[in-house]
């Protein structure tokens, strides 16, 4: 057995694939018309087809559930803040803010209101703790990372 992946229902697959193109770089890999493969491997599937799969009706598939989310990361995080800035459309679960472990994340709704995550690399939570000038050991308790960890994550 081998876990191949995530799909996820959009009611319009060009502006699903124009989204994760404009904000994350991704680019279609496979494009069967009403399913299609984004790099990273993510799949999307059209409403209309996704209910005749699963032998439903259009009031039977929900948008806006909080209970998961499509998560990246990035070296850049107060550089993806500016390229949402450019974005009037869209809609947040919360702003920028950093999580107990140093982390920076930001969430967001994609056109079909699924949830998207975008997180900071830890290689560069562990950076910027360096810089700061903590010791491995307080990266480490700080980050709940081991030192070995911290200070590979420090060489990359």
């Amino acid at each position: 057995m081998k876990y191949c992946g995530s799909l996820y229902v959009v009611d319009d697959a060009q502006r699903t694939k124009q989204f994760y193109k404009d904000l994350f770089g991704l680019r279609v890999i496979q494009d069967f018309g009403a399913n299609f493969v984004m790099t990273g491997g993510i799949s999307f599937q059209t409403r209309d087809s996704w209910k005749t799969f699963i032998h439903k009706e259009n009031e039977d598939i929900v948008y806006g559930g909080c209970d998961g989310e499509i998560y990246f990361e990035t070296d850049d995080m107060d550089g993806f803040v500016e390229l949402l800035k450019n974005h009037d459309d869209i809609q947040y679960v919360h702003p920028l803010q950093t999580h107990d472990w140093g982390q920076r994340g930001i969430r967001f709704y994609d056109p079909d209101h699924h949830i998207i995550e975008v997180g900071e690399k830890l290689s560069c939570v562990v950076k910027r703790f360096y810089q700061e000038g903590m010791s491995v050991d307080e990266i480490s308790k700080k980050t709940m990372l081991s030192a070995k960890i911290v200070e590979r994550l420090m060489k990359k």
